[in-house]
């Protein structure tokens, strides 16, 4: 796997790749170097077919302490790059480093500790599932400044979350733990050892056929706010693509000799 000075990315023989955002002397704070990792790493990881499950992590004491704005702002043209779109229907640069995440065919886990804050957070917020430690700090920040949060989070927030608690998250810039993360729905779990937690899940999953872990992620991201007939049309043509692979005949194989200890290997994933 690719590596660079602010997001290195490692894959194991299992198909586990972690992602690391890499400034800790910064606090992993987001500048147009680490926007423009990102968002390369996650169209390799989109490509490769090699990676199972993904776990995202911040290097150092934090998992990131959202904008750097004094170094995307010593550039005029920074803003641009961020928010430039040839579409209004599409992510922009900005939008990608969280939208980016929900695309990636695999499971996405994030590992949250120390300052999550901002961008840090809509980042976290693009991840299938969030863990935390108890004394994570998490905030929707921009409201701090005078702004909105406009990375993307607004997407995923919605889904996890009511509205009225939205937007007084996103009103007051008010700062959480994870434990009151977790409460509000924000995180999925809550651990101590955040990665190693992770690595229990990612294990779980490689259990499971990549086919159908990737038609779930795409049935549930696409079907989530569309109406019953869409949902319910994705449902059986997704079930159908799933049936014609290879990999759901070897997850039958797999329960069927499971007393006997038998684990025949998944196949590369075909879906898409």
């Amino acid at each position: 796997m690719t590596a660079t000075n602010r997001v290195t990315v490692s894959l194991d023989d299992k198909g586990i790749a972690t992602v690391s955002l890499n400034r800790p002397d910064k606090g992993n704070a987001l500048d147009m170097a680490m926007f423009d990792a990102i968002c390369a790493t996650i169209k390799s990881l989109k490509k490769d077919k090699r990676v199972r499950v993904v776990i995202l992590q911040g290097n150092g004491d934090n998992f990131c302490t959202g904008l750097d704005v004094k170094s995307v702002l010593n550039s005029s043209t920074n803003g641009i790059k961020l928010l430039a779109k040839w579409s209004p229907f599409v992510a922009n640069k900005a939008q990608y480093v969280c939208t980016g995440w929900r695309d990636v065919p695999v499971p996405v886990i994030c590992t949250l500790h120390g300052i999550c804050w901002g961008g840090g957070l809509q980042i976290a917020l693009g991840a299938d599932f969030r863990v935390a430690k108890p004394d994570t700090n998490l905030s929707i920040m921009e409201a701090k400044w005078g702004l909105i949060p406009d990375m993307g989070g607004s997407l995923p927030l919605r889904e996890l979350v009511g509205k009225d608690v939205a937007l007084e998250l996103a009103m007051t810039a008010r700062q959480i733990d994870g434990n009151k993360a977790k409460e509000l729905g924000l995180v999925t779990h809550l651990s101590n050892d955040p990665l190693a937690h992770a690595h229990e899940l990612a294990e779980e999953l490689l259990t499971r056929s990549p086919d159908a872990l990737a038609a779930v992620k795409k049935l549930y991201r696409k079907s989530w706010w569309s109406g019953p007939g869409f949902a319910l049309f994705r449902e059986s043509w997704y079930q159908i693509k799933v049936l014609m692979g290879k990999n759901q005949r070897i997850a039958v194989k797999r329960e069927m000799n499971n007393e006997k200890g038998e684990k025949k290997a998944y196949k590369t994933r075909k879906f898409s």
